[in-house]
């Protein structure tokens, strides 16, 4: 049922980045760490650069367990799956990193993730974490149930505009410093 890929093609590429929502786990090298799995689809968050390279908009929240993660030892997976037509799961595996805007890498990764339609300027994104993929498979999906997708919701933008960016970045100051573990996320 399942295969493997040398790389994501085309094909491949427009399915990852039409699903509406996709996943993301990391761990801490501690096996006493949390484990962090989160769902991510804020509207064109996901883009895949080339055929061993994704990357995805990571926006601010409450927690900060994937960017923390990547610090201690860069391990991740993105999983996306069909909730309409054909079932399908696709899992990449990787090693990632978290690019900051502001930072020398920024002005590259967001310009690739703008060329694939994402919004890298808008007022509730972190980073955008670039995963480097030694791993693609799929399976089959016929567990995964049959839904059909409504819209995006449009709270992340509407909060993270009522901050504005320094009331982002103040709460980012405040609450995405440290993992659940204690692990360093944001400088």
């Amino acid at each position: 049922m399942g295969r493997t890929y040398d790389g994501i093609d085309d094909r491949l590429a427009a399915w990852l980045e039409a699903q509406p929502v996709f996943f993301v786990a990391t761990a801490p090298l501690d096996p006493a760490g949390h484990l962090n799995l989160s769902p991510k689809g804020n509207r064109h968050e996901l883009a895949v650069l080339g055929p061993r390279r994704v990357a995805y908009l990571e926006q601010t929240g409450s927690g900060i367990e994937t960017v923390a993660h990547l610090r201690d030892n860069g391990r991740i997976v993105v999983m996306a799956c069909a909730f309409e037509g054909p079932p399908r799961i696709v899992r990449l595996h990787g090693q990632g990193r978290a690019v900051r805007p502001g930072t020398p890498e920024w002005p590259a990764v967001a310009g690739a993730l703008s060329e694939r339609g994402c919004d890298p300027g808008g007022a509730g994104v972190r980073s955008a974490v670039v995963v480097d993929v030694t791993r693609i498979a799929d399976s089959c999906g016929y567990g995964v149930p049959v839904m059909s997708f409504d819209r995006h919701r449009p709270t992340m933008d509407e909060w993270a505009a009522r901050k504005g960016a320094a009331g982002v970045i103040a709460y980012q100051a405040a609450s995405n410093r440290t993992s659940l573990d204690g692990l360093p996320a944001l400088d």
